[in-house]
């Protein structure tokens, strides 16, 4: 079969289903995108405590798929696929959080790394160095680097948050989506994206290089931090510690970015 013909069978199956809301076809279209569930399951589970069980992320998943299904309008131009993947993982992560997975004096010592990285930032007019933040926050190298790990299971899944732009959850978007140039309709919507998307692609490149660097191998170039560490020569877990910390300042300048708004 060509690919013509599967995008003209595709398109064939959603109209029917729209037209219908056949329950058929609706079972047929889950079962055609269930392996999407796994591969965010998959992405998402990387990093987390060993007591979060596999197929409890795929059951959160599972409802945002159908979630995603109901609520999909081929009208837009965006495939199905990149609209479900949004939904699906950020239904995984309301089931996350439901569920409280993260410690209260994890997400204590997160707050606190989070508040520390801002604070040095905002005074020296630059990103800190990890001694600079490790210092301030009186500790020595070591304790540092245990922090990361201890908090990287906050923040691995970061910038594939949904946030709503407007009241509607149709308006929710990828944090990381952001940067790309999406056009909208209505200006004030519009100004809100583009000042967003220019913060965070601002943040980005403000990072130091081998932080920058992990953020596009795992955002945009979809690798696992396995593979980001073979392709760096440094281990998975040193990977992960670098993606905390570029996560913490990048989510500094978003909320900076969230309260100035707020505050206008």
């Amino acid at each position: 079969m060509t690919g013509g013909k599967t995008v003209q069978g595709e398109d064939m199956l959603w109209e029917t289903y729209l037209a219908t809301k056949s329950p058929a076809i609706r079972e047929t279209i889950i079962l055609k995108y269930a392996p999407l569930v796994k591969y965010v399951a998959g992405r998402v589970a990387i990093g987390l405590p060993s007591n979060i069980e596999f197929d409890d992320l795929v059951s959160f998943g599972v409802f945002g798929l159908m979630d995603a299904i109901e609520k999909f309008d081929p009208s837009r131009g965006i495939k199905f696929e990149t609209y479900a993947i949004a939904r699906i993982r950020g239904s995984v992560l309301d089931g996350l959080r439901s569920n409280d997975w993260v410690p209260r004096s994890v997400r204590q010592k997160a707050r606190e790394l989070e508040r520390t990285c801002v604070e040095l930032e905002n005074r020296l007019g630059r990103t800190a160095t990890d001694q600079e933040i490790y210092t301030a926050m009186n500790m020595t190298k070591n304790e540092f680097h245990q922090l990361l790990s201890e908090v990287s299971c906050t923040t691995l899944s970061s910038l594939d948050e949904l946030w709503s732009v407007n009241s509607s959850d149709d308006d929710s978007v990828r944090v990381l989506d952001l940067v790309r140039n999406n056009d909208s309709e209505d200006p004030l919507h519009h100004v809100e994206i583009e000042e967003l998307r220019t913060t965070l692609a601002g943040a980005i490149d403000s990072l130091p290089e081998r932080e920058r660097m992990v953020v596009a191998l795992y955002y945009y170039e979809g690798l696992t931090l396995k593979e980001i560490g073979e392709i760096m020569e440094i281990s998975e877990s040193r990977v992960s510690q670098i993606h905390t910390k570029a996560i913490f300042r990048l989510r500094g300048r978003l909320n900076r970015w969230r309260k100035s708004i707020v505050e206008v």
